[in-house]
């Protein structure tokens, strides 16, 4: 099979683009080299070419390929309103080129990088209201030190639960927006080409190869890099912030599986959770890694910002039945490694 996989030269298209070859795929790999995720004086790798999705060629890489493995993106919260015209101007107006060329060379299936974080916050349960949306979180309250969000109806405690592609969507930064925007418009293309897309959506990917010391990182980098200069993690709130935290070979296998049975799928968008499947806090994956690699223990900040989502759990369900995907490593095998994994530096 011939893949078209942009972003080859990122965190995660890196592991993509090695198992895909490994299964015998050939890969067309493209990437922007973007300084926000590679540096200001990044030179690309022999057998990834610099394109921007945004002007560049697209009929000509996308003639003869059999499917897209669309990882590109500005990566990051996107916390500050400034920058949501940068999101909109790669993620979004990049996957719009990108599947206005598709059509035009008659390319019909596309796996898609999606995240987490078009769910917000999660879904919750009220014993008094049922399921809900969690309510804002008041500046009050957090400074009070109540840190888990309210009912939106009777403002009383409640209690998270596991996502499922179903929930409904609710952006809360510039990049998770741009994700629901990726999503509408590859959903819009299936409808008007008669395509097939399927939508992974990432939750907490970490593992070798991690950017380091820069605002795109995740937490789980941030923490790692802390502890590489001999310093103790800073966690935020009260460290009780529940995650999904999944190994990057996983994704990576996810996408490789994606891509091999995306034109059995039915037309249309088909999401998938990707996900380990293990909850894990905040505070007791910072601890895991301090563990492992001896460094200091992680110190609880209390800390806050009002817009960070407080829990996000997914089901994977979905994903093994759709995809005969389930994570291979474990949270505790996986974030004991990292504490030695080296990671990208700038």
């Amino acid at each position: 099979m011939k893949i078209l996989l942009t972003g080859a030269a990122g965190f995660i298209g890196t592991h993509i683009r090695g198992q895909a070859m490994e299964r015998g795929h050939e890969v067309v790999a493209l990437d922007a080299y973007l300084p926000q995720a590679h540096g200001a004086g990044s030179t690309h790798d022999s057998g990834i070419e610099r394109l921007d999705l945004r002007h560049d060629r697209l009929d000509e890489v996308l003639d003869g390929i059999d499917v897209v493995c669309h990882q590109a993106a500005m990566v990051g919260n996107g916390v500050d309103a400034q920058d949501l015209p940068d999101y909109a101007e790669h993620n979004d107006a990049g996957t719009a080129r990108l599947l206005a060329a598709m059509s035009r060379v008659g390319v019909r299936d596309l796996v898609l990088a999606s995240s987490m974080v078009v769910y917000g916050d999660g879904r919750y349960s009220c014993p008094v209201d049922g399921d809900v949306p969690p309510a804002m979180r008041q500046e009050a309250d957090l400074a009070a030190g109540r840190f888990d969000p309210r009912c939106p109806a009777c403002g009383g405690e409640i209690t998270w639960q596991e996502i499922g592609e179903d929930a409904p969507f609710f952006p809360r930064t510039s990049y998770a927006a741009s994700k629901v925007a990726q999503e509408h418009y590859a959903g819009a293309w299936c409808t008007l080409d008669g395509a097939r897309t399927i939508a992974l959506r990432y939750h907490n990917v970490y593992g070798p190869g991690m950017p380091a010391d820069t605002p795109y990182a995740g937490v789980a980098a941030i923490f790692r890099s802390a502890i590489a200069r001999g310093e103790a993690p800073q966690v935020f709130e009260d460290g009780q912030q529940v995650r999904d935290f999944v190994h990057v070979s996983d994704v990576a296998r996810a996408n490789v599986l994606a891509i091999e049975q995306v034109a059995g799928h039915p037309v249309g968008l088909t999401p998938y959770n990707i996900a380990s499947g293990r909850t894990f806090t905040i505070g007791q994956m910072a601890a895991a890694l301090a563990e492992a690699a001896g460094g200091a223990a992680p110190e609880l900040t209390g800390d806050y910002r009002r817009f960070d989502v407080r829990h996000v759990v997914a089901s994977p369900k979905a994903a093994t039945e759709g995809l005969g995907f389930t994570a291979e490593i474990s949270p505790e095998v996986g974030l004991a490694q990292l504490a030695t994994d080296p990671l990208r530096p700038r």
